[in-house]
């Protein structure tokens, strides 16, 4: 298997500073197009940072399509339900295949934790 320019991974691999260097721009391309698919939301001071870290988590783990189709979740984010997005999202099989990051996210999508950890 090779990526790039012809290097071989399984002769190579990547190193810790590559694999690093990978994630941050996959993160920026989840940040950049979810904030495309959900501008209203995203873009302005209508949800904490918080909030937009626990979302951008989700669409980093789900992609920004399955993200997309939480439409009740989003419909109540839309209207500052957080407990009922939260409800909603762990109303969903993605909650049930990720239990432990599904709770720490839903935890910050209510308002109840400080922060949500890194994808």
């Amino acid at each position: 298997m090779t990526i790039g320019w012809g290097r071989n991974l399984s002769d190579r691999g990547l190193s810790h500073d590559e694999a690093e260097f990978l994630l941050d721009n996959d993160i920026a391309a989840v940040v950049r197009e979810l904030n495309a698919a959900k501008p209203a939301l995203m873009t302005n001071d209508s949800l904490s940072h918080e909030r937009k870290d626990a979302l951008y988590n989700m669409a980093f783990n789900l992609g920004i399509p399955k993200l997309l189709e939480f439409k009740k979740m989003w419909a109540a984010l839309e209207n500052h339900d957080y407990a009922t997005a939260a409800k909603e999202a762990l109303n969903s099989r993605w909650a049930t295949q990720v239990r432990a990051r599904a709770e720490r996210i839903v935890t910050t999508l209510r308002g109840d934790h400080p922060h949500v950890q890194a994808p």
